[in-house]
């Protein structure tokens, strides 16, 4: 009879380095950096057996409570680079981009909605709020959710 997995949280600085060379494995084949196992062995300096025999029991742990996702609305001009500019001012504070949504234009206006990883903001998001609503192109700029 098969016994039920456990699973625990630990500092990433309390395991063996083997586990954290096969996370690392792991993100090169997600991310492409690395297009085989051989290649991702190699670039982390660990064998391929022992990438098959811990590949399954290594996971990131994603803290998403520590993530404030906020959705923005924003209505823009229908113009060339109005949501580049707006993108590049979010990430210009910090802002990391989880989705970005937007219904054709009409009207010469797009309704854009935009959902980001505020946790790092270098502002606050009251003035972030403000600086997007006075950015060029933009007519309206709200908070949605979060």
């Amino acid at each position: 009879m098969k016994t039920k997995a456990k699973y625990y949280i630990v500092e990433a600085s309390a395991l063996p380095e083997v586990f954290l060379k096969v996370a690392e494995a792991k993100r090169l084949l997600s991310t492409g950096e690395a297009t085989t196992v051989n290649d991702a062995a190699k670039m982390t300096d660990i064998s391929r057996s022992a990438f098959y025999k811990y590949r399954d029991a290594i996971l990131p742990f994603q803290n998403r409570t520590m993530a404030q996702i906020i959705t923005f609305q924003l209505l823009l001009r229908d113009a060339p680079g109005a949501l580049s500019g707006i993108l590049n001012m979010l990430a210009n504070f910090g802002a990391n981009i989880q989705t970005i949504n937007s219904i054709l234009p009409s009207n010469s206006c797009a309704l854009v909605t935009i959902s980001a990883d505020t946790s790092d903001l270098t502002i606050a998001l009251e003035d972030l709020l403000h600086s997007l609503s006075e950015a060029p192109y933009v007519i309206k700029a709200e908070v949605l959710a979060g």
